[in-house]
Parts: C-alpha cells; sequence; structure tokens
C-alpha cells in the first residue's frame, strides 16, 4: 500500500476485497500542521486529514501508460514530524501515530543500519600481529639431538634435517611442562607413615630435576623432627642446620646470607640440612618451621619439605598447613602400600582431603621383575584417591645410599623422575 497526501479527484476506489466498485469522489483537503496539538472534537462530518493522508488511491492512467493497467503511485513529499507521545483525551482530527507500527514501511527498527565488521583490539604487547617474527619467516626446523638422525644430519653436512625422534620430542615436551611459568613460591611436601620406602631419596632427586630443568632456586628442608639423612645426599659445603638459620634469621636480608646455611650439588639444587642430634631436632616445633619457612619462600621458587614418619608431631601441623602439593611415597611392596594408603586415610580424617585429592602418589623403586605384587592394581587404588600415580624403576646409583648425581642415573630413570616432575608441576600457580 503506497501513501498519497494529494489524492487524485475523481479517481475510482478499490473496495478492501479487490473488487472495483465505484465510491464517490475523494475531497481535497488543505494541508495539516502536524507538530501543534490535535484540534477538539467537533460536529463536522468532514473526513479527518489522517483518513486523506492514509487512504489507498489509484491514479488514472496517462496517455503513455501501457495496456496492462499499471498507474504509477506519487510518493509523499515530506514526512511529519511524528508526535510520539501517547494521547490522553478522546481521539479526534488528527490522531498520534506511533512511527514503529510501520517500522518495516519507514525503514524503522526492524531494519537496523548495517554494522561494520567485528575487529578485535590487537594485544597490548603488539600493535601488528600479523607482522610478528613467527608470521613473516618460516620457522626452521630443529635438527636432531640423538640417535640415528642426528648421525644422518651431520653424515649429509647437515642437509638433510629429518628432525626429533619420537623419545626426544616427548622428553622435550616433558621439559616444556617442567619450565611452566611460576608466580611466588610453590612448596611440596613429601611424606609417608613408613620409612625405607625411599621418600628422602625422591625429594633429593625430584628437586635435583626441578634445579637442572628450571631457572628457578630449588630448595629442599629436612623437615624430619628425628634425625635426618637429606644433607647426606648432596655434597657437605656447611655444617650449618635450619636451627642456625633462625638463632640468625634477624641478621638475613638477602639471598646471599641464605646461601651460607645451604649446601648445593652440581644440578644447582640446595638443601637445608636437620640438626644431626636427634635431642636437639626433636625440639624443632610447628612455629620454628613456620618461621623457617616464610623466610625461605622469599628467595626461592620452589621448596621440598622431606617430612619424617611421624604425623602427629606438632611440625607435621605446619608441614601441611603451608603444603600446595602432597607426594605420597610408597615402596612396590604390599606393606609400603598399605603404609601409604594409610597415610591417605590419616590425612582425609583431619581435614585435609583436598590435599589428598591433588595428591601424587610415586611407587620407588619398582625392579622390572616385581615377583608376585600385582602393580597394575596398586596404580588402580591409588589413581581412586590420588591426583596421579607414577613409578620410578629401581637404579643402581640410588641404591648406594650417598651422594645423588643426576648424570649418573640410567636413562629411564631419569626420564621417569622428568615425568614426575611434570606431574607434579601442574599445579604451578601462575598468572
Amino acid at each position: 500500500m503506497r501513501v498519497s497526501e494529494h489524492p487524485t479527484t475523481g479517481a475510482p476506489r478499490r473496495s478492501p476485497d479487490g473488487e472495483g466498485a465505484a465510491d464517490h469522489p475523494t475531497v481535497q483537503l488543505p494541508r495539516q500542521q502536524y507538530c501543534a496539538d490535535p484540534p477538539a472534537e467537533t460536529g463536522d462530518s468532514t473526513p479527518s486529514g489522517s483518513f486523506a493522508a492514509f487512504r489507498t488511491e489509484q491514479q488514472a492512467p496517462a496517455p503513455g501508460d501501457d495496456a496492462t493497467g499499471a498507474v504509477p503511485q506519487t510518493a509523499s513529499a515530506e514526512s511529519p514530524p511524528w508526535d510520539s507521545e501517547q494521547a490522553t483525551g478522546p481521539v479526534a482530527g488528527l490522531p498520534r501515530v506511533d512511527p514503529t507500527a510501520f517500522g518495516a514501511y519507514y525503514g524503522g527498527p526492524t531494519d537496523p543500519p548495517p554494522q561494520p565488521p567485528h575487529r578485535p583490539e590487537p594485544a597490548s604487547h603488539s600493535r601488528y600481529p600479523e607482522l610478528s617474527t613467527s608470521m613473516l619467516l618460516r620457522q626452521p626446523k630443529p635438527p636432531p639431538s640423538e640417535g640415528w638422525r642426528r648421525l644422518l644430519y651431520m653424515l649429509s653436512g647437515q642437509l638433510v634435517n629429518l628432525g626429533e625422534g619420537p623419545r626426544a620430542t616427548h622428553y622435550n615436551d616433558l621439559v616444556a611442562r617442567v619450565n611452566r611459568p611460576l608466580r611466588g613460591c610453590y612448596r611440596i611436601a613429601l611424606l609417608s607413615l613408613k620409612g625405607g620406602v625411599g621418600k628422602t631419596t625422591i625429594t633429593a632427586t625430584l628437586g635435583a630435576t626441578f634445579a637442572s630443568l628450571r631457572g628457578d632456586r630449588v630448595i629442599a628442608v629436612d623437615a624430619n623432627p628425628e634425625r635426618g639423612n637429606l644433607g647426606e645426599k648432596v655434597p657437605v659445603e656447611t655444617l650449618a642446620t635450619v636451627r642456625h638459620l633462625l638463632r640468625d634469621a634477624d641478621d638475613i636480608e638477602r639471598y646471599s646470607d641464605v646461601r651460607g646455611y645451604t649446601s648445593q650439588d652440581s644440578s644447582g639444587l640446595e638443601v637445608l640440612a636437620s640438626d644431626p642430634d636427634p635431642a636437639v631436632s626433636e625440639a624443632f616445633s610447628a612455629d620454628d618451621y613456620t618461621r623457617a619457612l616464610e623466610m625461605l619462600e622469599r628467595y626461592y621458587g620452589l621448596l621440598l619439605s622431606d617430612c619424617g614418619t611421624g604425623l602427629l608431631h606438632s611440625a607435621m601441623s605446619a608441614v601441611l598447613a603451608k603444603s600446595d602439593v602432597l607426594v605420597v611415597v610408597s615402596s612396590a611392596s604390599i606393606d609400603g602400600a598399605r603404609s601409604a594408603s594409610a597415610t591417605l586415610d590419616w590425612l582425609e580424617e583431619h581435614g585435609h582431603e583436598d590435599l589428598v585429592r591433588n595428591s601424587v602418589a610415586v611407587v620407588n623403586a619398582v625392579r622390572p621383575s616385581s615377583g608376585k605384587v600385582d602393580l597394575q592394581k596398586l596404580i588402580e587404588h591409588f589413581s581412586r584417591r590420588c591426583r596421579a600415580v607414577h613409578l620410578v624403576p629401581f637404579d643402581p646409583h640410588l641404591e648406594e645410599g650417598a651422594e645423588i648425581t643426576l648424570e649418573r642415573l640410567k636413562r629411564e630413570t631419569r626420564l621417569a623422575l622428568t615425568e614426575l616432575a611434570a606431574v607434579v608441576a601442574e599445579g604451578l600457580p601462575s598468572d
């Protein structure tokens, strides 16, 4: 339907049902002012301007029109300034018309103007990401680092580069997981109710693996209330212990001051030993451990605590309260697995369910022939209670019980320790 403000006088009007019934001629009315209020209701029976403006009209065919009867229509000369306010009294003359009712006809709200395509803002550190080095330059394939691929690469004069093999690729992925960015200090506690399962050995080897693969400062603290032997796993550089560190706490202002109380191995792991006298170390309370931890976490990114077997000792409460993740160590034997499971039971009964669910179970010193113990059932048991379960194979160098050097470990043992470090590093707090 087209709107005409200047209808043609005398043109026949079609009925709404489409029939061509003739009607009386349309009377031309003078222009009305829409900006003023509508006139008051009168007794005049003259058709209002609203009907004159919105009446459907058909003009008489012009001499040049085609035979089909197509009639040219006249458009409105100007759009009236519609009043959007709602009428409050009786309507007569010129009612207020809501233009949104004819939105599709006038190109209103139902036909919004086209919006420009969304373009996300570039990252703050790069105004033009498409001009980065990785986008403009073809990245060279890293050369192989071992095996026959490395030999072929060298014999061909570095022309044949097949890239890393599956084993090297897996190791590189583990190293990338271990090197996750770290915010603050990440505290790891290693514990077990049973002695002789290799808890101190796992503490030293895990800490050395972190120190060799990451650039952070890594320290292992002997939190055993009895005589611990963590200080014997690294070359002894000082006879100072955690007791001396607490005694001189007021004089420590920088990292070099703390370094005088620790011993360091070739991987970069530092160890803060406990007092060799069991009578003195028994006085190491929860407050002492908290003070030592608050001092060390200002200078180190990773802190490992080698706990004793006594879960009821006062220092253990501070260890559990300050730990981000627990590593429960077991041996590949029935009594070792039962002791590790009892450790988890004790933690759950004393309100540490979150630490148990986020803990990592380690089955240590697994020999190629483990006898009649079904390791798969051990793994299934701890998998239902812990976040991950990991096996560390038996290694002759670790069986010696002396200072540990990562270079002397077998390839399988170093790979297993790297996998363990990658699993533990999944909980690192990062930005």
